[in-house]
């Protein structure tokens, strides 16, 4: 299952699910504050499926163009979703090895 997180709308946040490249299912929540929503909605769309985080084996955040703040949002919280859960993020795996 592959977590899609959108965030380059200022106040329109959406993310989705997809397995073996068709889309599972897709939230969208328009907000005032736009990216304020995004982890509520990850889980809400979780929870909507009857999936869990630890189900996820990557994540897709768009990087742009699009609002900057948004953004930097998306990504972080892709970042540290795919750090937490061990799973790639747009491709990449983060290293969770610290280097002394």
């Amino acid at each position: 299952m592959i977590l899609h997180i959108d965030t380059k709308d200022k106040k329109i946040i959406r993310v989705g699910l997809r397995a073996n490249g068709k889309g599972v299912s897709e939230m969208t929540e328009e907000n005032e504050y736009g990216s304020q929503v995004l982890l509520p909605l990850i889980i809400r769309l979780l929870h909507s499926t009857n999936y869990q985080l630890q189900s996820l084996k990557g994540i897709e955040v768009e990087t742009g163009p699009g609002s900057f703040t948004g953004l930097r949002v998306g990504v972080s919280v892709a970042n540290a979703l795919g750090f937490a859960l061990h799973i790639p993020v747009n491709g990449k795996k983060i290293e969770t090895e610290l280097q002394y």
